[in-house]
């Protein structure tokens, strides 16, 4: 969806051409971690699954971190004082009962939660791909994934390659990285009748210093910032002050974007087809009009373009005739 055209249908290798020298490509640096553990349950021997989301204290990754919020399997089996050992060395406790069905998990063990992750954890690929052996879970991984901290990918940015960069650089456009955690609280479903009602939990995020100078070159010479995926879009408004100067440093951000949010950053925006009823198609539709996206999902789903994390990906800029 491009300018006043029409929708047009490309492949992913077109994506260069059709960003302008000059643009800002900014790119979400989070490395999904091996958040799954399994274990069995003390007593009885039965087998017990923790997904990780991030420290009870703090939605920052911190692999020191002894208490951690989690999703439990099978919760009915998992009160609040069962006990899970996992691994030969490692007991886990279930202290608390959390919003939305998670756990307050508090972990018992000689090495760092972030070395028993290393050590017994798997990363969370969606079940919809399969078993979460090797092959898939480096699949599972953009190619510039740096930053641990997520609990499920970027899914706009598992489309890059090298070669993607490549022609990139070839077409002048610059990339800048930053940082944003994702976490489940973003894919949850809205339930409510309402859209405004709807909760959405807060996220980590990191823009670096270089990352906030090149933003404010971009912006005092008029180039457009070009968001890969929404977890970058987040970020970016999230971290915006009221002129649009992004500002550099780390925060967390419970930012609900949805029509009628006022768009300070980000210019234009890459991003796969999303699911009903959530919060990532609310974003999508305040910023490329509710009839526009609405008329490129109907294409979408007519042309049998496929939806979840290896899906297809949609390139949106405000102002799109449907």
């Amino acid at each position: 969806m491009r300018g006043e055209r029409k929708l047009e249908h490309r492949t992913f290798r077109d994506f260069p051409s059709l960003l302008e020298p000059g643009d800002v490509l900014v790119v979400n640096e989070t490395r999904v971690v091996r958040a799954r553990l399994r274990g069995r349950r003390i007593p009885g021997g039965g087998a017990a699954e923790l997904l990780l989301l991030h420290p009870a204290d703090d939605p920052r990754f911190d692999p020191n971190a002894t208490r951690w919020l989690a999703l439990v399997r099978p919760g009915r089996k998992l009160r609040v004082g069962r006990r899970i050992a996992i691994g030969d060395d490692s007991v886990a406790t279930i202290e608390a009962n959390a919003e939305q069905g998670a756990r307050v998990v508090a972990f018992e063990s000689s090495r760092t939660v972030g070395e028993l992750l290393e050590r017994c954890g798997e990363v969370p690929v969606p079940p919809y791909i399969g078993e979460a052996g090797r092959p898939h879970a480096e699949r599972y991984q953009t190619v510039f994934a740096r930053v641990p901290g997520s609990v499920a990918a970027p899914t706009a940015s598992l489309h890059f390659t090298e070669d993607t960069f490549g022609a990139l650089r070839e077409r002048g456009i610059e990339i800048v990285r930053i940082v944003l955690d994702v976490g489940l609280g973003t894919f949850r479903p809205i339930v409510e009748e309402r859209v405004d009602e709807h909760p959405i939990h807060a996220e980590s995020y990191e823009i670096p210093e270089p990352a906030a100078a090149a933003l404010a070159r971009a912006r005092a010479e008029g180039r457009r910032v070009v968001a890969a995926g929404t977890t970058v879009m987040r970020a970016l408004e999230a971290a915006a002050d009221p002129g649009g100067v992004v500002r550099a440093g780390a925060a967390t951000t419970d930012l609900y974007i949805r029509p009628g949010f006022r768009f300070r950053v980000t210019g234009a925006l890459l991003t796969n087809f999303h699911l009903p009823r959530s919060t990532l198609l609310v974003l999508v539709s305040a910023f490329g009009g509710y009839q526009a996206i609405r008329e490129a999902y109907r294409e979408a789903i007519e042309r049998r373009y496929r939806f979840f994390s290896f899906g297809d990906a949609m390139f949106i800029e405000p102002g799109c005739n449907p």
